[in-house]
């Protein structure tokens, strides 16, 4: 065994003991499996299952090597559990065994914190306003300036008291916004920049995938310098990574960035630019009406409509005046007016900046418009080669997640996040560039005992799913379960109309029984449906896709996983229907290299629902007979957890009533 490797064991086993928990051979082999991408400057897959422990598995080994690293995760509950369970209850435990002080931070983007400068601006834009306007936000706004002024808070909207997110746009700004802590007269105590020096000298930063993502696609430095970065939930990495850089434009956006300009510069120039605000908000009305009647304008766009091109070129062009503006004016020195004046550079930029991409639309980029909030998207159609060339040639990347195989193979995922798999590894590496290609994949499995804790119903008599939502068949089906195991459902749909169907087929069948039915709406917030269905053993949490992965719900509360369809990407998803046709053009299979991976995973994330400790026992059904009958779902099957299969309702029925029985009798 090497130095570094004894030195690896010691100090977990010391983070092991520190958070009361025990050695498990999964951690270990990950745990040296990063200790030696670290040490060899490689990179590193590493699928590891419900249980392993792999926030210590990585968090234990950079610590040991003393390397600045940077974790990237994708869901808010991640950071919090690294930052505020993980990172405070090791790291004492650690500095003992290392012998040296050691010490981490958070870092998230400048919109989640507090703008003092705004907050205290005599002169309110147009954001701040609103909330002068509508007299039901005042409380919230009163509350929220009561909070920043109380010593050693955070400013960060997670810690901040619950309010309308109109009264927190009007107390934050966007990074383009943001004039610079060294200008702003605020500085010295912004929330903002003060996370951001604490984070700069951190052994560990723990960030969100979407900052990351951001300062990649830009390449613009916003994170602090780094030896290594750890992405956690990395299956998420590439969607992440294609929200974060996809454009948006919206009349409400154009207009409140005219109505900031004509604040700031009234006049000809600022006129001009409302006229084209207002034109385009016009003209997106209208288009929005005619995407109603036409189908075939729904959906991913060849090119930008006719008719939304010249309002745009308008605003395009009204904007970039402002900006020529603005930037001859340097004669302020009041630090209020030139954070001001960057607020509204920023604002008008984003338009400008927007307006000319979507001008000049190309062929990597995917356009569509979202009719429900009128807005134009723009997407680049991949983000690999991005990601390879301003992340993986830079720094070793360890890259993990519970799901990250697609039938047993990392290739599909390595691909995604920018990995030189396979025929495409003879690519040049310049001197003093990682290489891309040199990353070992690597799967420590689960130390959960899936076959015996755990079944997976397939139901091979149910019809195929159709467009329109459940089968009267599968929603029989699914109160019948339900039924058997008294409640503790987490009912899993892949669109809005599932669970509407579900919901009122439910509270008719399930009428007389004493099962409490928490059924997800748009908007929704995860958290505290989460814990309303923890709270009540026998309830039922129906909800779509926000919900397939994150929520952790061991023990008596969930013993049923039931899952609607296989959740295939949307025929009607622009981006991924673009990247799919892209692979059909090319001579192979959209289907099998773009549909089905997607399929997989997130499969593999919804059925990961149920076994969450060593003590849980139950059943995932999926009720979509296409798993059986259909050759890929083979695929499928072996992207999931290895739970015992059965197709005999009786058994499960039977088993759920059993398991529900024992619950009650304690």
């Amino acid at each position: 065994m090497s130095d570094i490797s004894a030195q690896v064991r010691k100090a977990l086993d010391a983070a092991i003991e520190a958070i009361g928990g025990t050695s498990r051979e999964g951690q270990i082999e990950m745990a040296e499996a990063v200790a030696n991408a670290l040490s060899n400057r490689h990179h590193l897959m590493v699928q590891a299952g419900t249980g392993t422990g792999k926030s210590l598995a990585y968090l234990v080994p950079a610590l040991v090597h003393g390397k600045k690293v940077l974790v990237a995760t994708a869901t808010l509950a991640l950071q919090r559990q690294l930052v505020e369970r993980d990172l405070p209850r090791i790291v004492p435990a650690l500095e003992k065994v290392l012998g040296r002080t050691i010490t981490f931070g958070i870092y998230k983007g400048v919109g989640n914190y507090l703008c003092l400068q705004k907050m205290n601006s005599e002169n309110p834009d147009p954001d701040g306003e609103l909330v002068l306007e509508l007299s039901s936000l005042g409380a919230d706004a009163k509350r929220l300036h009561a909070w920043a002024k109380v010593p050693g808070v955070s400013g960060d909207r997670d810690d901040a008291p619950d309010v309308d997110r109109r009264v927190w746009a009007a107390n934050s700004l966007s990074g383009r916004e943001c004039v610079g802590a060294d200008v702003c007269a605020y500085g010295h105590q912004c929330f903002a920049a003060l996370a951001k020096a604490k984070a700069q000298s951190a052994d560990v930063v723990v960030t969100n995938h979407t900052l990351l993502a951001i300062e990649i696609v830009d390449s613009h430095p916003i994170l602090p310098e780094r030896d290594a970065v750890i992405l956690d939930e990395a299956h998420e990495f590439m969607d992440r990574t294609t929200q974060a850089v996809t454009e948006e434009l919206t009349g409400p956006r154009v207009s409140r960035a005219a109505a900031m300009a004509r604040k700031h510069l009234p006049g000809k120039l600022s006129d001009a630019f409302t006229k084209a605000a207002d034109a385009f908000d016009d003209a997106m009305d209208e288009y929005g009406q005619s995407v109603k009647f036409d189908t075939s304008l729904q959906g991913r766009l060849s090119e930008l409509p006719s008719a939304l091109e010249s309002p745009i070129r308008k605003v395009r062009e009204s904007a970039q005046a402002i900006m020529q503006s603005i930037g001859a004016d340097e004669e302020i020195i009041d630090s209020d007016a030139i954070a001001e004046r960057a607020r509204v550079k920023g604002a008008v930029n984003e338009v400008s900046t927007t307006a000319g991409k979507l001008l000049k639309l190309g062929a990597g980029q995917v356009l569509w418009y979202e009719p429900t909030f009128s807005t134009l998207h723009l997407a680049p159609l991949s983000v690999s080669s991005v990601l390879r060339n301003n992340l993986l040639t830079k720094t070793p990347v360890i890259a993990t997640s519970a799901t990250l195989t697609v039938g047993k193979g990392f290739d599909a995922m390595a691909r995604n996040i920018g990995f030189v798999v396979g025929d495409d590894a003879d690519t040049e590496v310049e001197a003093g560039d990682v290489d891309p290609a040199n990353v070992q994949m690597l799967d420590v499995g689960s130390p959960f005992d899936f076959a015996n804790q755990g079944m997976l119903y397939l139901p091979k008599h149910l019809p195929e799913p159709g467009r329109d939502g459940p089968s009267i068949e599968a929603l029989t089906e699914l109160g019948e379960l339900i039924d058997a195991a008294g409640g503790r459902t987490l009912a899993l749909f892949s669109s809005w109309r599932g669970v509407e169907a579900a919901d009122a087929h439910l509270r008719k069948v399930l009428a007389e029984l004493p099962i409490k039915i928490i059924t997800q709406k748009r908007g929704d917030a995860v958290g505290p449906l989460v814990e309303r269905f923890i709270k009540d053993e026998t309830s039922i949490l129906l909800g779509t896709m926000s919900l397939w992965q994150g929520v952790d719900v061991p023990g008596a509360a969930c013993i049923l996983v039931a899952i609607d369809r296989i959740p295939f990407p949307r025929p009607d998803d622009p981006v991924m229907s673009a990247r799919a046709a892209e692979i059909d053009a090319e001579g192979g299979s959209g289907f099998m290299q773009v549909s089905l991976p997607r399929a997989a995973l997130m499969l593999a994330q919804g059925t990961g629902r149920l076994i969450r400790s060593e003590e849980d026992r139950g059943v995932v059904a999926i009720l979509d007979s296409r798993i059986v009958t259909k050759r890929y779902g083979s695929t499928l099957l072996n992207s999931m957890p290895p739970l015992w299969r059965t197709s005999d309702a009786a058994i499960v029925k039977e088993s759920l009533s059993r398991l529900a029985e024992s619950f009650d009798e304690k």
